[in-house]
């Protein structure tokens, strides 16, 4: 038997690879002599420099940047061999940077981005791919401009503070101090959503509550977006508001859009490119994939969703081990998912099974090729 792993990170507690290798242990105590292969996997979001560095055969650099409430923190860039610079805004404006206690998108910041963006440009990079997935942030990428030399201004000319509060004192878009290096650089932005910027299924509505938003709060945000949206089409000639991905990453999507002239792309789907993931998959006889939660998010573009999807093309059932199965997770089953296991084996916190989730990765992985080994031997 041959297994292919083609697992997310688990945000806060595993990553892509280690998951893999967790599922891997779980799997070889049923069948001893089963070989796996472990696909390094990311959707654009936490991950995506590693998956595709190590399908390249690049390199991963670390640099100091501006976490999403202003402290420092060590970021990672990516550089392949042909020059192209490869980076994931969760490494300097991720979620996991804030601690639970301080998480609040009316003030936290993408100004980190724009930092590693600028990075990337004095490498002399001509192509930048960014993964925006995972963050922290519902800025609309005000402080990825901010970074890059633009500047946004209130009424009485004074630079905007950081966040998505202070989007709504916006009046006046200077572009004059824009890195001009970065109209000869091929920007291409990997998406792990196609939310629109603004309205019931905009950023500040369906992820604004997870990075610390309030209902009340969620309304600000959005009303705000829309004014920064109003502002770019005015004096930028840029209508973001329907455009799919611009909600991204709390409205980062839009901000690349209008400040780097990004083109924006389904982040899994490059990825399963980028790895030869359909070659890959011929020899396999079951595929195995997860994220820290499946739910009917999960059908927009994440690593389930792609993986299960280039699975059915090729008649291979799909496993996916998650760290947790909300509302709308079923509807996976129509594009291709066989089955979802989750690894939490009883009562306990969320704390306890990030905490645990290696273990409790390799024991979810045994139970569910034990279940294969008990169908495959039942005759109907």
């Amino acid at each position: 038997m041959h297994v292919l792993i083609a697992v997310d990170s688990f945000k806060g507690s595993l990553s892509s690879q280690k998951a893999g290798e967790a599922i891997t242990v779980g799997i070889q105590r049923v069948y001893p002599d089963a070989t796996t292969e472990v696909i390094t996997m990311a959707d654009g979001g936490e991950g995506t420099v590693e998956a595709i560095v190590q399908a390249e055969k690049g390199r991963i650099h670390t640099m100091s940047a501006t976490s999403p409430i202003g402290e420092s923190v060590e970021a990672i860039l990516g550089q392949l061999p042909d020059g192209t610079a490869v980076l994931e805004m969760a490494s300097a404006s991720g979620l996991p940077l804030v601690p639970k206690e301080k998480r609040n998108p009316l003030v936290t910041s993408t100004r980190g981005t724009g930092e590693l963006i600028q990075k990337a440009l004095d490498w002399g990079a001509k192509q930048i791919v960014i993964g925006i997935g995972g963050s922290a942030t519902n800025d609309g990428g005000a402080g990825m401009a901010q970074a890059l030399g633009v500047k946004l201004l209130d009424r009485d000319g004074r630079e905007l503070e950081p966040g998505g509060e202070a989007l709504a004192r916006l009046e006046k878009i200077d572009l004059t101090e824009l890195d001009p290096r970065l109209k000869d650089t091929e920007v291409i932005v990997m998406c792990d959503v196609d939310n629109p910027l603004c309205g019931p299924r905009g950023a500040s509505a369906v992820y604004g509550p997870q990075k610390g938003a309030t209902p009340e709060m969620v309304q600000r945000l959005d009303q705000n977006l829309a004014h920064f949206a109003q502002k770019i089409h005015e004096q930028m000639g840029m209508d973001l508001i329907e455009v799919p991905g611009a909600g991204a990453a709390g409205g980062l999507g839009a901000g690349l859009l209008a400040f780097t002239d990004a083109q924006l792309k389904t982040g899994i789907e490059a990825i399963l490119d980028t790895v030869g993931f359909d070659e890959r998959l011929k020899h396999a006889d079951i595929v195995i994939t997860g994220e820290g939660r499946i739910d009917g998010q999960s059908v927009y573009g994440k690593v389930p969703m792609g993986v299960a999807k280039r699975a059915k093309k090729y008649g291979k059932p799909t496993l996916a081990i998650v760290g947790s199965i909300g509302p709308g997770s079923e509807s996976l089953y129509e594009h291709g998912l066989s089955s979802i296991l989750s690894i939490v084996n009883g009562p306990m916190s969320l704390e306890d099974s990030m905490a645990k989730a290696y273990d409790l990765t390799v024991e979810a992985a045994e139970r569910g090729f034990r279940m294969l080994r008990m169908g495959k031997g039942i005759v109907l």
